[in-house]
C-alpha cells in the first residue's frame, strides 16, 4: 500500500499488531479489528487502512502494539479555578454529595484572570491528550453571570470547537429564592453573550438545581439561538431529565445513574445518546448506572470523564473504561466503543472516533498488544503515543 504523490505529507502508523477501526466492514467483530496493519494519514485525514508495510513521508512504528481511534471525551467542565480536595476528603469520610460545591468553584473562577484560566485549561487539555483524548467537549458553568460565562466559553473556544454553554448549572448565591428570574437571565442576556463562543447548550435538571420546565425553557432558547442541545439528567435520583432530553431531541443526556423503565423505553425510542460518567459515580460514591440494561435495550451509549474539580477530577478515559467494565456491566469491546464512536455520536460527529478512510487521523498507540489491557491493567499509563491534535495541528505525534 502506497500513498500517491502530491496529496500532502503522509504519516504512516505501521506494524500495528491489533488495529481497532470501529468499522466492522474493515475487520473482525463490532470493533472492526485488523491484525498486522498500517494506517496512512495525509493532511490529518486517514486515506488508507491496510496491511503493514505502507510507505509515506513519516513513519511511526507501533512495534506490534494495539492502535485505537483517539478517545472522544464528550462531557467535561475544564474551565475553572480553585481546589476542592478537602470536599473530596470529607465525602470519603461519609458526607453525601449534593452538588453544592459548585458555588465554591464559581467564586474561585470569577476571581481568576482570563489568562490564568487559559493557562489552567491548557494544562488540563495537555493531560487529557497524553492520556489518549483527541476530541473534547468543554462546558462553561462556573461563571453563572453574563461576563464570566462568556469569557469561560471564549477561553474554551480557543482550544476546541466542542464548547457548551451551561449557565443553568446551579443557582448562584445572589439569586437565592429567585430561580425563575435567573433562568430568564440565562435565556436572555447570558445566552446572547455566550452564543458566539458555543456550539451547544446544556442544563442541570435535578432536584436542587433546575426543574423540568426551567430546563425546557433553557433548551428551547438555545435551540432558537442555533445551538445544539445537551442535558444533565438523573444523576442524584429518578426525575424528568432523561425523558425531557428525548422529548427535546437532545444529542445527549448525561449521568443517567437512576433510570426507570419508562426512561429506558424513552431512550430506546429516540436517538438521544445516554452518556455515562463512571468516574463521577466513583468519586461521589453514587451507585453506578446499569449500562448492561441500556445496551440490551439498544440504547446508544457513550462514556465520558466529566472532569471537574468537585465530583470527577480525572481526564483518564482509560480509567473510565476500567470502571465501566468492572462495575457497569459492559464488555471491554463495548466500553472501548463508548469512549470512541459512542462519544462521537454524543457530539453528533462522524469524522472522529474511528479509523477509516475519510475519518480524522486521530489515534492512540498503546504500550500493550490489545485493547483489552485498558481494563486488564487499570491505573497503568498505557498510552505510548497520541496521534492527532487536541487543539493543535493535525497529524502531529505527542509522546505520552
Amino acid at each position: 500500500m502506497t500513498v500517491a504523490s502530491g496529496t500532502g505529507r503522509a504519516l504512516v502508523v505501521d506494524r500495528i499488531g491489533s488495529l481497532v477501526t470501529n468499522d466492522p466492514s474493515l475487520g473482525r467483530g463490532p470493533l472492526g479489528i485488523v491484525e498486522d496493519a498500517s494506517v496512512v494519514i495525509v493532511d490529518g485525514t486517514v486515506v488508507a487502512v491496510g496491511p503493514a508495510g505502507a510507505t509515506g513521508d513519516d513513519r511511526l512504528d507501533a512495534d506490534g502494539a494495539c492502535v485505537l481511534p483517539g478517545f472522544v471525551d464528550s462531557h467535561t467542565h475544564l474551565v475553572f479555578a480553585g481546589d476542592r480536595a478537602e470536599e473530596f476528603a470529607t465525602r470519603m469520610g461519609g458526607q453525601p454529595y449534593d452538588g453544592g460545591g459548585i458555588r465554591v468553584t464559581t467564586d474561585a473562577t470569577r476571581a481568576t484572570p482570563t489568562d490564568e484560566l487559559d493557562r489552567l485549561l491548557r494544562l488540563r487539555l495537555a493531560e487529557a491528550h497524553r492520556a489518549g483524548t483527541t476530541t473534547i467537549e468543554v462546558k462553561s458553568g462556573y461563571g453563572l453571570n453574563v461576563d464570566d460565562e462568556a469569557r469561560s466559553l471564549q477561553v474554551a473556544a480557543a482550544h476546541t470547537t466542542e464548547t457548551t454553554f451551561l449557565g443553568a448549572h446551579l443557582l448562584p448565591s445572589e439569586y437565592a429564592g429567585r430561580a425563575d428570574e435567573y433562568v430568564d437571565l440565562v435565556c436572555g442576556p447570558m445566552l446572547a453573550a455566550a452564543t458566539p463562543h458555543a456550539r451547544w447548550i446544556d442544563a442541570f435538571c435535578e432536584e436542587g438545581a433546575f426543574g423540568a420546565d426551567q430546563c425546557r425553557a433553557v433548551l428551547e432558547a438555545g435551540r432558537a439561538a442555533g445551538l445544539g442541545l445537551r442535558l444533565h439528567g438523573n444523576q442524584l435520583g429518578e426525575g424528568p431529565g432523561v425523558q425531557l432530553a428525548v422529548e427535546c431531541g437532545c444529542a445527549s443526556v448525561d449521568h443517567c445513574t437512576h433510570l426507570s423503565d419508562a426512561d429506558v423505553d424513552a431512550l430506546a425510542g429516540g436517538d438521544t445518546v445516554a452518556t455515562l460518567l463512571p468516574a463521577c459515580d466513583f468519586s461521589t460514591r453514587q451507585p453506578y448506572p446499569d449500562a448492561r440494561r441500556l445496551v440490551d435495550a439498544s440504547v446508544p451509549i457513550a462514556i465520558a470523564s466529566n472532569c471537574n474539580p468537585g465530583s470527577s477530577y480525572t481526564t483518564s478515559l482509560s480509567f473510565c473504561i476500567a470502571l465501566a467494565v468492572r462495575d457497569m456491566g459492559l464488555t471491554i469491546d463495548e466500553a472501548v466503543a463508548a469512549v470512541t464512536v459512542g462519544g462521537a455520536a454524543a457530539l453528533r460527529r462522524t469524522d472522529v472516533g474511528r479509523l477509516t478512510p475519510g475519518s480524522a487521523g486521530h489515534a492512540v498507540v498503546l504500550d500493550a498488544p490489545s485493547h483489552h489491557h485498558l481494563a486488564y491493567r487499570p491505573g497503568v499509563p498505557l498510552v505510548r503515543h497520541t496521534v492527532g491534535p487536541l487543539g493543535g495541528p493535525l497529524g502531529t505525534t505527542a509522546p505520552a
